[in-house]
């Protein structure tokens, strides 16, 4: 099996820097801001019109502005330094696994999610979920943990938003050119796309196998949208999370059966398995089917994929965790259940939730039962998981339910601005030359307090005025193509003051998330966006499920606030959010505001993304800032709402907050004109959020409390099964917290 560029699409590269284009089919690019700035130097204006995609870039590029590049030194030079990093990154026995685990045999763990959000050019991910598992593998790359990882290629993504005038959010398709994204075809001998049979599903369905590289790791995607599918079942690729529960019942089907078939048969051999939520876990089934036909029992299959097996559950809200009804899941099953020697009850009883034994098959519960290892995503979610699922251990005290936490962190290469880490460049690296191997160490962070307060200030300025001319710019494209009314453009962020106090609110609309907090008391949020003194505007954006009519009403809501007059342009809506715009966002706002319903945000990564970048978090304590918050890197608010759903003691809290501590903070400027105090607590989110909170340490944590346990029983006393991988020695248990 292989993958192949196809070259002759590029013959008008010139030979002395055609290493672009194996450079753009390696989303290695995509984190390493001096690779992107080399592509942007080919062209400007076609690096924008792509979207900072370097493969529809090169493809639309004419030939004169590549010839001018292969002539120019200074350019050349750039182009010799990057590929040169990019080879030595690539190089086996480099990474921090090999230094740190040089006599371990092969650890590979398959990583198993339904979204990934790497780029914007592969929109394969709805929200935090996705990104998470981006920021996962793309962390797995940069420490060298042998990892090989399986998704959906998704033909229409999630969704694209187009606000209509009076708010409401129309959902658009928009179809991926796959030939114009880094993403490959999977080729067999005779340099036909590798196409799979998911295995014991009547009537039959296939998936194609595509590719993106992921620095070191492959994410191979399963692609049902060919002919060889009757029509029925092409569709099941399409589209992200749709609400018909037949469908996401095929998809999750083929996602888990198909994804642990598709790595056998590719080759892709592992030792362990990582599923991120429960989408995939029937992957766990066909495990446990294939080692019955190679003549192991029951018992022993099943111990051996429980003791392989890590499952990282992801949220506490209820809706979230899929469970399918017996009549559906016998349409799909009932000839898999016999292969596994099991009776329909018995089959059924893997998924049960004992809180509710009649609702179906619930894959959260069946992940839980057939992992041996199970974390939650931050301590508080930790508590939580452990309250909710303690019924599937009768026996045991709610403390002692074995589900154990790794808080999230994020992929700090891929989140941090580059003029920020400029700064560090200058100021940082001649202390510590090693800070972007080691950006998880704390001490290193504690250089942040040599940066000058107006050198910081300056830079999170220009991204603040980065953020609303992007805005601007999208604004003016929209307007140019449809005409919008004026109050429109003012409610989409024309109308935005460089310098007034920002706050930033961007995330999935979903109820729980209260987005509308703020508009509890609207004269009151009156007066404080028009303060003469100290004026504050809000900034938001997001998409509700296509299937969620009340996030669309609360979508709604705000945005016919965003066009009132008496907010004087200071509320916008930015439509269309996704990870291009929660880049300018979370490095451009003043305040990341989080405002959820406890203890339903399980973590939170957005606000991690914005504290390493000097942005302050308003935050409930909830999720990760139960932890993050220290009391000088942001603010936080214990909630007061009731069961009745009567927000008004929450929305007052921030509203005090607001008009008693942060504008005045904000606007207390000395003759340089740099609020001191405020830069200060920018330094302290930078210091308490970055090494804490990056996937650089959540990886670490992985390997060390994780994966060599796992691991280690692939073999033992049972014997190698085949398709498992290498063998890795014992590795030190998981610790409890």
């Amino acid at each position: 099996m292989k993958t192949e560029i196809p070259y002759d699409r590029f013959a008008h590269v010139p030979e002395r820097i055609f290493g672009l284009v194996d450079l753009a089919y390696n989303l290695w690019w995509s984190w390493h801001s001096s690779a992107s700035v080399l592509f942007k130097m080919l062209n400007r204006a076609e690096w924008k019109m792509s979207r900072h995609n370097p493969v529809r870039m090169l493809l639309d590029t004419p030939p004169s502005f590549l010839e001018r590049a292969a002539a120019t030194p200074e350019f050349l030079r750039r182009y010799d330094i990057i590929l040169n990093r990019f080879r030595e990154y690539m190089t086996p026995g480099t990474s921090w696994f090999a230094q740190h685990y040089p006599l371990r045999e092969p650890l590979t763990i398959a990583y198993f999610s339904s979204e990934f959000g790497l780029h914007q050019s592969l929109p394969f991910y709805a929200g935090g979920l996705g990104v998470l598992a981006g920021d996962h593998i793309k962390a797995s790359s940069d420490l060298g943990v042998p990892t090989v990882a399986a998704g959906f290629m998704y033909a229409e993504g999630y969704l694209h938003q187009h606000i209509e005038a009076d708010g409401w959010q129309r959902n658009v398709a928009e179809i991926l050119d796959r030939d114009a994204a880094p993403v490959l075809r999977v080729l067999d001998d005779d340099g036909k796309q590798v196409v799979v049979q998911v295995p014991l599903i009547d009537p039959p369905i296939y998936v194609a196998v595509w590719k993106v590289q992921v620095g070191r790791v492959p994410l191979y995607l399963l692609d049902t949208h060919i002919d060889k599918n009757v029509p029925e079942n092409r569709s099941i690729s399409s589209r992200l999370y749709t609400s018909d529960l037949e469908q996401r019942l095929r998809q999750e089907l083929v996602l888990g059966l198909g994804g642990r078939k598709v790595l056998h048969t590719l080759g892709a051999e592992y030792s362990a398995m990582h599923l991120n939520e429960g989408h995939s876990a029937f992957a766990l089934l066909e495990r446990l089917r294939e080692r019955l036909e190679a003549g192991m029992s029951f018992e022993e299959a099943r111990e051996q994929v429980r003791d392989t097996s890590l499952f990282t559950t992801h949220t506490p809200v209820a809706a979230a965790h899929d469970v399918f009804p017996d009549s559906l899941m016998a349409k799909y099953f009932r000839g898999y259940s016999e292969s596994l020697g099991l009776s329909w009850g018995d089959f059924m009883a893997l998924g049960r939730d004992p809180c509710q034994p009649g609702a179906g098959f619930n894959m959260t519960a069946f992940a839980l039962r057939m992992s041996q290892f199970h974390n939650a995503v931050s301590r508080r979610h930790g508590e939580v998981a452990r309250e909710m699922w303690q019924p599937l251990w009768p026996d045991l005290p709610v403390e002692q339910v074995p589900i154990d936490y790794i808080t999230n962190g994020v992929h700090l290469p891929t989140w941090l601005n580059h003029r920020i880490e400029s700064l560090f460049d200058k100021y940082v690296d001649p202390v510590y030359p090693d800070w972007r191997e080691n950006y998880d160490n704390p001490i290193i962070w504690e250089v942040v307090d040599e940066i000058p307060d107006e050198d910081l200030w300056r830079e999170h300025q220009w991204l603040k005025m980065k953020l609303f001319a992007r805005i601007r710019e999208r604004k003016r494209l929209k307007w140019a193509g449809h005409r919008d009314e004026p109050a429109n453009l003012a409610a989409e962020g024309l109308m935005l003051d460089t310098a007034a106090l920002t706050i930033g609110f961007a995330r999935r609309f979903a109820e729980y998330k209260r987005a509308d907090l703020i508009f509890t008391d609207p004269d009151r949020l009156e007066r404080i966006v028009n303060n003469r003194w100290r004026p504050v505007q809000f900034i938001f954006a997001g998409k509700a499920h296509p299937a969620d009519e009340q996030g669309k009403r609360i979508l709604q809501k705000i945005y016919r606030y965003s066009q009132d007059p008496r907010f004087g342009g200071r509320i916008a809506f930015v439509e269309d959010y996704d990870e291009q715009v929660a880049h300018y966002m979370v490095q451009g706002v003043d305040i990341w505001l989080n405002t959820p319903i406890p203890p339903m945000e399980a973590c939170g990564t957005s606000g991690m993304k914005a504290g390493m970048n000097g942005v302050l978090n308003l935050s409930v304590l909830d999720g990760w800032w139960v932890e993050g918050y220290n009391g000088w890197n942001g603010w936080a608010f214990e909630s007061r709402a009731t069961a009745s759903g009567d927000n008004r003691e929450d929305a007052a809290m921030i509203y005090d907050l607001i008009e008693n501590e942060i504008a005045p903070l904000y606007y207390s400027r000395t003759m340089d004109d740099v609020p001191h105090r405020w830069v200060k607590m920018m330094k302290e989110s930078m210091k308490s959020i970055a090494p804490q909170y990056c996937a650089l340490r959540m990886l670490k944590e992985y390997v060390t409390r994780y994966y060599p346990t796992v691991c280690r029983f692939a073999v033992g006393s049972r014997g190698q099964m085949a398709g498992l991988g290498g063998v890795c020695p014992p590795g030190p248990a998981p610790e409890k917290k």
